[in-house]
């Protein structure tokens, strides 16, 4: 089974998991969850305490704000895949070969996405994924739950995030190139994955620390900032529900986050 069928099985799995995931939700999930949700967003805050949090520190620490804006732009280049087929998936596809061109050019001029010159060329960016293109064919969010070093998530923002791993160019060249021994490879490729899981908390450590700070209850605080963030996707949500002004947070993307 090549790996191209094994992702293919994890994500119909991830799919599959919706559906009983809503009946769960009809019974007031929370209070069979809440437990779990607890343990799990204690065991995320001391280890973010402990290793993560200091090792972003240490990152802003040894670089300046121009070289961390460089592996900002470089990882976002990466994601324009996923939103050229997931804008494709939504019948937007004017958006679709936009993303495909800012990919196009970043990845050459822009120095392997290190500089967003597409922006400057009228190619905004748009990003998208899996989980909005399941929000726009109107499947449910699901149940809140809590993901260990990742976050919170819901149901089908898990299957967004597994189905959108599969867009990631690193991945592929992972998968593809032999420039090495596995070691050599694997080690580049999870080296550079916890590169942009740095990155991305080194961006969030304010926005966390005032989310929390003055928080009598900070699982109840991050959990009610992450489902109204949500509400921004549910583009089938009843009229009324859905909030333009909900918190900009980009709990896909970020950590815990």
């Amino acid at each position: 089974m090549n790996k191209i069928t094994k992702f293919i099985y994890v994500l119909l799995g991830c799919c599959l998991l919706i559906k009983p995931a809503m009946a769960a939700q009809d019974d007031d999930e929370d209070s069979a969850l809440e437990s779990y949700n607890r343990a799990v967003f204690t065991f995320n805050s001391v280890a973010d305490y402990f290793v993560i949090k200091p090792i972003a520190k240490g990152y802003r620490a040894i670089t300046t704000e121009f070289i961390r804006e460089r592996v900002h732009d470089f990882f976002e280049n990466l994601k324009e895949p996923a939103s050229m087929i997931n804008h494709s998936l939504q019948g937007n596809f004017s958006e679709s070969g936009n993303s495909l061109g800012r990919f196009a050019v970043n990845t050459t001029l822009g120095l392997l996405g290190t500089f967003d010159v597409a922006s400057g060329w009228g190619l905004e960016k748009n990003k998208t994924g899996f989980d909005k293109t399941l929000a726009s064919w109107c499947v449910p969010d699901g149940p809140f739950f809590m993901l260990p070093f990742l976050g919170p998530s819901t149901p089908r923002a898990t299957a967004g995030w597994v189905a959108d791993t599969a867009s990631d160019p690193l991945y592929w060249a992972n998968y593809y190139t032999h420039f090495g021994d596995d070691w050599q490879r694997y080690t580049f490729y999870y080296g550079i994955t916890a590169l942009g899981f740095i990155s991305l908390r080194e961006e969030n450590i304010e926005l966390l620390d005032n989310l929390t700070a003055n928080s009598v209850d900070p699982y109840a605080t991050i959990k009610a900032a992450y489902i109204q963030n949500r509400l921004k996707i549910n583009a089938c949500a009843p009229e009324g529900q859905q909030n333009d002004n909900s918190y900009d947070f980009d709990f896909d993307e970020k950590y815990d986050e």
